[in-house]
Formats: structure tokens, C-alpha cells, sequence
């Protein structure tokens, strides 16, 4: 089996879900606290060409009403830099098993990376 890599955060519930779940079907987990160490410019790529912006980004959170950004126009490094400060910008948890990616909780998605691999 695959090791699973987690991007979240601690207190976040979501982000809890996904570690219990790979836990529970005993997962290799490499988890990654967003509130320790940024998501690397590489590793954001790899979702955005998966999902998009749009489909990374937590429209529905506090953080992302607070920042503004649905009233502003930035680029993609920009995003980057917002995302660095402020992790609860995304839809978390980040997950990454092999070349499988899933944003938010997706509980079907994590069955199918761990039904490949």
C-alpha cells in the first residue's frame, strides 16, 4: 500500500476525518501541519491542474469571506502568498496518494486511492 500525505491542519475537523479514516484501513500516513510548514509552490500546482482554484479554495469559510478575495482580483502567486499565511483558505484536508489528489472531504475519493495502490 501507498503512503497517504495529508496537507491540514491540526484543529481542523475535516482534516481529522481523513487521518481517522486512513488510520482506521491502516494507511502509512505522512501528515503535513499547514500551520507549521506552507504547502511547497510544487505541491499547490499539483491541485490546481487537478482542481483549479476555484475547486482548492474554501469560498464557504470565515477566512476566505475575511480576506476578501471574493471581492478581489489576484493572481495565481498572489493566491500562493495568501494561502502560505492563511492555510484555512483551502478546502482542507489536502490529499495525496500516489498520483491520486483529493480536496475536502471526499470519503469515496480516499476508497479509490486506497483500492489502487
Amino acid at each position: 500500500m501507498a503512503a497517504v500525505q495529508i496537507f491540514g491542519l491540526k484543529n481542523s475537523q475535516e482534516t481529522r476525518a481523513a487521518d481517522r479514516f486512513f488510520k482506521e484501513r491502516r494507511a502509512e500516513i505522512h501528515f503535513v501541519d499547514l500551520k507549521r510548514k506552507p504547502i511547497s509552490a510544487g505541491e499547490i500546482a499539483r491541485f490546481t491542474q487537478r482542481f483549479g482554484w476555484a475547486g482548492l479554495l474554501d469560498t464557504e469559510g470565515a477566512a476566505y469571506l475575511d480576506s476578501g478575495l471574493k471581492y478581489l482580483k489576484v493572481t495565481g502567486a498572489e493566491l500562493l502568498e495568501r494561502i502560505a499565511r492563511e492555510p484555512k483558505l483551502l478546502r482542507l484536508p489536502l490529499v495525496r496518494c500516489g498520483n491520486r489528489l483529493s480536496a475536502g472531504r471526499d470519503e469515496e475519493a480516499w476508497k479509490a486511492m486506497l483500492a489502487t495502490d
